[in-house]
């Protein structure tokens, strides 16, 4: 009987640890991975080799602005909204008017999903 019960504690306590596991909150700085795939995003744009070559600096460049945005403690707000602003202003130059409306809508999208509003 002594050992059913202990048994009964343990699995009660080993669930209540992993419902509580998935109830945490999510800590900003893990919001913004930095993966960009710029393969598939060349194909999506239907860039050409230099637009490429360009896009993989400015995006490299996006990544480190937003890591460096979500390791900040202070700023943080306005720091993101730098990274994703510069972000825009460079694509802008490299891209057409076209590709550049569907990178717009992928980069809100992807910002969307990662929970990072832009005000």
């Amino acid at each position: 009987m002594k050992r059913l019960g202990l048994t009964f504690v343990a699995v009660f306590c080993l669930m209540a640890a992993i419902f509580a596991a998935g109830n945490q909150p999510v800590v900003e700085s893990a919001k913004w991975s930095g993966n960009i795939n710029v393969s598939k995003l060349s194909q999506y744009l239907k860039l050409d080799n230099k637009q490429r070559e360009e896009v993989t600096n400015i995006c490299e460049f996006f990544d480190e602005q937003m890591a460096r945005a979500t390791r900040s403690k202070k700023n943080r707000d306005k720091m993101v909204r730098n990274a994703v602003y510069g972000n825009l202003k460079l694509m802008k130059k490299t891209l057409s008017e076209k590709q550049y409306g569907e990178y717009a809508k992928v980069l809100n999208m992807t910002l969307r999903n990662k929970g990072i509003e832009v005000k």
